[in-house]
């Protein structure tokens, strides 16, 4: 049976409501990840240690019933780790392919610019395409994937920051923050004796969260949205004080997160106030500033924030 646009807001609310269980008074923070599910995206976490990064992620794969690997970066991990590897089976006398860490439906890469820039650029392929390809050989991830990953932005020793091109693979940057005092004394009490995270059910299943997707697709754009998200993203790319604008991709990003952000809200049609709801979201890890704009005191919020207006006035 088709799933309708009501049940498809029931499945992400479900979603939504469990996962807070786990991270209290995140809500929006919550509301973006799986907006970024809904859209077939994947998420980079920018946040300081202990705020909930990866119990996230795991709520997020239990209430959908989903398969979840956390990969450790380190320096020492190598690309084999991620996609896997051909071994020689003595049994069969040919060489099988032994799965990797991302042949899971949720891939947690913590601390993603700890390792090597080669073993980050492992996760391009399978990011863009979902799929690996070993010796030749192509292998698919289960559906529905997303790789979730997680820096911290004070720690910058020993750390390789993401190349413009891995960082565009990245639907959304999103920050949980730290708590606030009310949140984090429920938490108290709430994890005082057996974390809940294990006890978490799912809620919603891979199959719901496919057809969902599907539906997110099908929400109604005028060929006017069309334009005001171009008008946004191509303002960037002109902007006197940034050196890289967002990209093609990052245009496409932003019309499916106004989709299922639209979905989310109940209605069947996108308006410019989703584009503009999901624009920093989606474009501010994907916008490199010139140096001199620092000593402007111009930030990419700024720049932003212009676009909008400009796209604005372009409806008027």
């Amino acid at each position: 049976m088709p799933t309708t646009n009501q049940q498809a807001v029931n499945h992400m609310r479900l979603i939504i409501n469990n996962v807070e269980k786990i991270i209290m008074g995140k809500q929006y923070a919550i509301e973006l990840v799986v907006t970024t599910l809904i859209c077939r995206g994947h998420v980079l976490i920018e946040d300081v240690p202990g705020v909930g990064k990866t119990s996230l992620v795991a709520a997020l794969a239990k209430s959908v019933s989903g398969s979840f690997k956390r990969i450790q970066f380190t320096p020492d991990i190598m690309p084999s780790d991620i996609t896997g590897y051909s071994a020689f089976s003595p049994k069969t006398g040919e060489f099988e392919y032994r799965a990797g860490a991302v042949m899971s439906q949720f891939v947690l890469a913590d601390e993603i610019n700890r390792t090597s820039p080669k073993t980050q650029s492992s996760l391009l392929e399978v990011m863009e395409e979902n799929q690996v390809t070993v010796d030749g050989e192509t292998f698919r991830v289960p559906a529905p994937f997303m790789v979730l990953a997680t820096q911290n932005p004070v720690e910058y020793l020993g750390t390789y920051a993401l190349p413009e091109a891995q960082l565009d693979r990245f639907f959304m940057k999103i920050s949980l923050g730290y708590p606030e005092p009310a949140e984090e004394s429920k938490m108290l009490d709430r994890f005082k004796g057996t974390s809940p995270l294990e006890s978490l059910t799912a809620v919603a299943t891979g199959e719901d969260i496919l057809r969902v997707q599907q539906l997110a697709e099908q929400i109604h754009a005028d060929k006017e949205i069309n334009s005001f998200v171009v008008n946004v993203t191509s303002f960037t790319r002109a902007h006197e004080d940034v050196q890289l604008g967002a990209s093609p991709r990052a245009s496409l990003c932003l019309f499916k997160a106004a989709q299922a952000w639209a979905l989310y809200n109940g209605r069947d049609y996108v308006t410019p106030d989703d584009v503009i709801e999901m624009t920093p979201h989606v474009l501010s890890h994907r916008i490199l500033m010139k140096q001199e704009a620092s000593i402007k005191k111009v930030s990419v919020h700024d720049v932003l924030t212009e676009a909008i207006r400009h796209a604005i006035a372009g409806i008027r």
